[in-house]
Parts: structure tokens; sequence; C-alpha cells
């Protein structure tokens, strides 16, 4: 599990300290596409199959107004159009940062 010491809007990233020297910079607009919650990403009907939504970005859902931590795991980002349902663990937020860079 990874201990996150700070987190900051920097220009148009997101940017994330943690315990072990680690610093993550994430682009605000690929935040808010890879939102993990249900409304964006789906959720496994009776059969499991998912079927993913289309998202409605609002016109200021790129725009990060605040940022909350959820326990010692996660993340939640309130965005400038409402959404705020998408709970960014840890992990996931270091995955997109890895494949951001790549």
């Amino acid at each position: 599990m990874h201990e996150l010491v700070n987190a900051a809007v920097v220009g148009p990233e997101l940017a994330l300290a943690f315990a072990d020297d680690v610093e993550c910079y994430l682009r605000l607009e690929s935040l808010r596409t890879a939102c993990p919650c249900a409304a964006c990403q789906g959720e496994p009907d009776v059969t499991g199959r998912v079927v993913r939504p289309q998202q409605q970005i609002g016109a200021r859902g790129h725009e990060l107004l605040k940022v909350e931590a959820v326990g010692g795991y996660a993340l939640q980002l309130y965005w400038g159009d409402g959404h705020s349902t998408g709970i960014y663990s840890f992990d996931y937020l270091r995955r997109l940062a890895s494949s951001q860079s790549s």
C-alpha cells in the first residue's frame, strides 16, 4: 500500500507525492476520462457483461475543484461540472501516471 504525502493541482495537472519518494503528475483531462465510477466505466449486468456508457463531461468537467482523502488508500475528486463519484485508489493513480509517461 502506498502512503500519499501531498496532492496539489499544478496548472493542468494533479501532482502527487508519495512517502516512497515517488512523484506523479497526471493531466486533469486524462484523470477525468479515467474516472473509475460506474457511471463512467460501466458495471457488470447479471451475465457479467460490462457495457461502458458514453461519458458526458460538462463544460467545466476538466476543472478540478477539490481533492479529498478517502481513508488511507484513495482520493475523491470533485470536478467543476458537479461530478464527484469516482474514488481513485493510490495504486490506480500510480498506474495512470505510468501509462501517461510511456
